[in-house]
């Protein structure tokens, strides 16, 4: 995705009342053994199992039977009984937005259930309403929320500025779709953003009208993202600060050790300034988009290696937009076209020419930049094979690392195409529960089992991982390993039997495959000798459990190099 991320400066989310921070383990050595409950060192392709797990100073210097582990661990050691509870490595998202988890629990809680309650538009107008008190609108100026979705309203449309206005017409309003890929913003707020019916669509995005010509309050893509920020901006550095820990606390909450900011561009010096200021838990690994490139990779963040928990990681580039949003850009055309659309209608690009997108594969290729291509519909894929096959020829191609991002409705060519180009595919499968039913609607039910083909991809041998996208959905990274496996929608169909996961693969998917993905396999991945101790404490196992209970799954304790960040 997502492009939501891009422009949001500030972090955060509403402070979890069950989390809180610890410092090092009182003890009378720096030595702890983690012991008495499943311990999955997810190091080789089945599950290995140990007895104990010894850390020392931020690294693990054992794993393996307990009584090995008291005689390494000497003695004034700590003991950590797991009572029962499972020890994991810490969880590393193939994608997300880190610098956009404020998005979703700051403002009014529009997500559409079982994550909140916006089934429908009164409801949204309610919660809205209620949302709408002088201390929240001093955040930012604006009445604001993250996460509606016309695919799951009641109604099956788009929110307009006549049902925003009924919950004020004094003070600004914007929500935005789940998808990050569009707002909409009622009267007061097209006045704020100077938007009527004189004003041009914009390349890249759709200013959608009435009859009249007149602004419905509806902006989709590039004609929604660059207004974003102005009511997702704290107002000062106090809001920011808060915005900041409270958000920190909901990716640590979910068992983040990891978290990748997906499309940097301002926000990175944002996160700078936190990593600077010591405010990072968890480490932070940034990637720049392709129009800030120049901005910021030259600088000593653009490295392998973290400094106060950041870095990039490489550049990102966005080639298309959101298929549940119907702005992916496909081969054939959707069934049900977006309001306004004519029939026939297949989507757009985000970077029409050719040209353009050679050269930011060849800049990317020419300085060793790994580099992060969201691409969902099938013609942004082509166009992706077409261009990175240009720069692959010109440069080599060898150790890149280059991802896909998401690939919704990738074809099997396209996956032998990268493959051969190897890349890695970091794919989607939350969406087969969130949107499978739409899927199955907008391309037709054989497509849509196939979206998110997880188990083809790996079949070919492409390396794998999966992700949350979050803020698109919640950062819950269990609920991710349930549904990569179970596959089932909202309303209960299986969507693409044969693409299901088993769950040990999910977990590598969001371990040592995705610590591959970002460079990172010889510190994090896994519970082995040397490793950074980056782990997680989950209520159950999730190789255990039902398919239906792994998504469940709670985070007890987010242990970052050994110090305990996160505890319910």
């Amino acid at each position: 995705m997502k492009i939501l991320s891009s422009v949001i400066i500030t972090l955060g989310i509403i402070s979890l009342v069950s989390c809180k921070f610890d410092q090092k383990p009182e003890s009378s050595s720096n030595t702890i053994i983690y012991s008495g409950g499943d311990i999955i060192t997810m190091e080789s392709n089945s599950p290995k199992y140990v007895e104990s797990v010894v850390v020392n100073e931020g690294i693990i210097s054992f794993a393996g039977d307990l009584s090995e582990a008291k005689e390494k661990a000497g003695k004034g050691h700590q003991f950590i009984d797991l009572k029962g509870n499972t020890l994991l490595p810490g969880f590393i998202d193939g994608h997300a937005h880190f610098a956009a988890f404020s998005a979703q629990g700051i403002g009014a809680k529009i997500l559409p259930p079982p994550d909140a309650t916006a089934k429908d538009i009164p409801t949204l107008i309610k919660i809205l309403k209620e949302w709408n008190t002088p201390e929240n609108r001093a955040m930012t100026g604006w009445i604001f929320g993250v996460g509606f979705d016309d695919s799951v309203l009641k109604e099956n449309r788009f929110p307009t500025k006549h049902d925003l206005d009924q919950v004020s017409t004094e003070h600004p309003i914007m929500i935005i779709h789940i998808s990050g890929h569009f707002s909409v913003v009622n009267s007061k707020g097209l006045e704020v953003l100077n938007i009527d019916a004189s004003t041009q669509d914009p390349d890249g995005g759709i200013i959608r009208r009435e009859k009249n010509n007149e602004p419905n309050g509806v902006l989709e893509e590039l004609a929604a993202i660059p207004h974003m920020l102005k009511a997702l901006e704290p107002k000062d550095n106090h809001s920011a600060d808060l915005f900041f820990e409270a958000g920190q606390k909901m990716a640590l909450s979910y068992g983040y050790t990891t978290a990748q900011e997906g499309r940097a561009m301002q926000n990175h010096e944002e996160l700078v300034r936190r990593a600077e200021a010591g405010n990072l838990k968890l480490d932070v690994v940034s990637y720049v988009d392709y129009m800030f490139v120049d901005k910021y990779m030259d600088s000593k963040w653009n490295s392998k290696t973290y400094e106060d928990h950041y870095r990039i990681g490489g550049m990102k580039l966005t080639l298309d937009g959101s298929p549940q949003g119907r702005t992916a850009w496909r081969t054939l055309p959707y069934l049900i076209p977006p309001d306004g659309s004519e029939k026939g209608y297949k989507g757009y690009p985000a970077v029409p020419e050719d040209s353009t997108v050679i050269s930011i594969y060849e800049k990317a290729f020419k300085n060793n930049w790994q580099i992060l291509t969201h691409a969902n519909g099938d013609a942004a894929m082509d166009q992706m094979i077409r261009a990175m096959k240009v720069a692959a020829a010109e440069y080599g191609n060898e150790k890149r690392r280059n991802v896909l991002v998401h690939g919704q409705y990738v074809r099997e060519d396209q996956l032998d195409a990268f493959k051969e180009l190897d890349v890695i595919a970091s794919l989607f499968p939350l969406h087969t529960f969130y949107w499978g039913d739409w899927h199955k609607e907008i391309i037709g039910d054989s497509l849509g089992n196939k979206i998110s083909p997880t188990r083809t991809a790996l079949n070919k041998g492409l390396r794998l991982t999966i992700h949350t996208d979050a803020p698109v959905a919640l950062p819950n990274l269990m609920r991710m390993v349930g549904i990569s496996v179970e596959r089932k929608s909202r309303s209960g169909q299986v969507i693409g039997a044969k693409e299901k996961l088993t769950a040990y693969e999910a977990l590598q998917a969001i371990t040592i495959w995705s610590a591959f993905q970002h460079f990172e396999e010889d510190i994090k991945g896994t519970l082995e000798e040397g490793k950074l101790a980056d782990m997680v404490i989950l209520d159950k196992n999730p190789l255990k459990v039902s398919e239906e209970e792994i998504k469940n799954i709670t985070v007890l304790e987010t242990i970052k190099e050994g110090i305990s960040v996160y505890k319910k």
